[in-house]
């Protein structure tokens, strides 16, 4: 049952920044430490995607700084961190033979992780008196979190 805990915490890294699960998990896939040859998800350890995902996941990390970026509670904002959620725990799901639980934890782990992120990072950018410092602490976070699901 340990990969429902994965499951989870990489929903709640996708609910801090969407693409950076996505993208461990790719990675995860690629290597062979996520088993997902033969299923659906066998696109996600592709020789390409773990660059692909990278590199989006590198565009969201600096995109997430900007003074225009919108609120990560936004519909669409929301609705991508609980569709990687859903994606992420859905591929742990899978490789264990457990797509449905994989996919549910996924995405109350991205629920969680958008809510608490949202209100964590402005309580440390009220203690830092600005914003990037609370968002790059975020940002390791989220990194953490993946390294601690997926090792």
């Amino acid at each position: 049952m340990s990969f429902l805990v994965s499951a989870f915490v990489v929903g709640v890294a996708c609910g801090l920044r969407a693409l950076v699960g996505l993208a461990a998990v790719s990675w995860a896939a690629s290597s062979g430490n996520l088993p997902l040859q033969g299923t659906w998800l066998a696109f996600l350890g592709s020789r390409a995607t773990p660059f692909i995902t990278s590199l989006l996941s590198i565009f969201e990390l600096v995109t997430d700084k900007l003074p225009k970026t919108p609120s990560r509670l936004v519909p669409p904002q929301f609705g991508a961190r609980i569709s990687m959620g859903a994606l992420t725990g859905a591929a742990i799901g899978v490789s264990h033979g457990h797509l449905l639980m994989g996919l549910l934890f996924g995405i109350v782990g991205s629920i969680l992780g958008t809510l608490a992120g949202s209100k964590a990072r402005g309580a440390a950018a009220r203690l830092f008196g600005r914003d990037l410092p609370a968002a790059l602490l975020e940002d390791v976070l989220a990194i953490a979190l993946l390294f601690l699901a997926l090792r």
